[in-house]
């Protein structure tokens, strides 16, 4: 029988023959990533309203925004939140501009978790690249190169992050333990739990799923192996992980929301316009 070779077509940007509504997701994704993306940066140069117990209205409240923490030291001019390493910026960091807020010190980290996930990578790819838009759809560029050469060979620093990613968590269950104490007028602290422990303890829940069920733990825990069948230890945690990596996508934009929720309230009660709700 004889063969014949049919060259590929290459499709124009945004040609397709599918039928169906392609382009939402891609437009959900850029539109979620991108208020993320103006939110966050606007908190980190803010300088302000990280602390809930700023506020007269919520004095006894005790609750640490995670975009602030860990607190490397208190902005000059606000009180003391008794969560800052230092009480007020360090020698060693003197010849920080003014605007460099203590945030913008340590959000890199979880932030470039974020920005190597192997998810994420694929959802911007695809929303602000269009590399390409949606599957079977035209790109608006005629090669393909890949995450072998500057800049994108970068994103393997993913693994490196991920061990930044697990100190956040003890960091930010430690702030959840902070939120349990409140002060009760004498100078001390009496145990209680309010709305913002639930929420600042949601988030730590919701921010170790998507953090373990990461690609690059799986591999972690299943002792970097290519056939994890042949280390029955391994092979346990590697499953173990691989019920979180199921869901990844679902873990990811839940923690992605709850961050920014814990910031948005422990920020509304720093500035007094909301009142926590004390359950007991």
């Amino acid at each position: 029988m004889s063969q014949a070779a049919l060259p590929l077509k290459q499709r124009g940007w945004g040609q397709t023959m599918r039928r169906d509504a392609w382009w939402v997701q891609p437009l959900a994704v850029f539109l979620g990533l991108a208020a993320f993306l103006v939110y966050a940066n606007f908190r980190v140069f803010e300088g302000a309203h990280y602390y809930s117990g700023h506020s007269e209205r919520n004095a006894a409240t005790n609750y640490l925004t995670p975009f602030y923490s860990p607190l490397l030291f208190d902005v000059p001019g606000v009180r003391p939140s008794g969560h800052a390493w230092w009480s007020e910026k360090p020698a060693l960091l003197a010849w920080l501009p003014g605007w460099v807020s203590p945030a913008a010190l340590i959000l890199i980290f979880p932030a470039g978790f974020r920005f190597t996930c192997y998810y994420y990578r694929g959802a911007y790819y695809k929303a602000f690249w269009a590399d390409p838009p949606s599957c079977a759809v035209g790109e608006p560029r005629k090669g393909y190169r890949g995450e072998n050469s500057l800049p994108l060979i970068l994103q393997n620093v993913h693994r490196y992050f991920l061990l930044f990613a697990v100190l956040f968590l003890f960091i930010l269950s430690y702030d959840v333990w902070h939120a349990l104490w409140f002060k009760d007028g004498a100078g001390g602290y009496r145990f209680g739990v309010g709305l913002g422990t639930l929420i600042l303890a949601t988030n730590v829940v919701l921010l170790t799923g998507y953090t373990f069920g990461c690609h690059s733990m799986r591999h972690l825990m299943g002792g970097g192996r290519d056939c994890v069948t042949k280390a029955p230890l391994g092979h346990g945690f590697y499953e173990c992980v691989s019920c979180l990596n199921r869901r990844h996508m679902l873990w990811a934009w839940l923690s992605l929301f709850s961050v920014a929720f814990s910031d948005v309230y422990v920020r509304m009660l720093a500035a007094g316009v909301w009142a926590d709700w004390r359950i007991f």
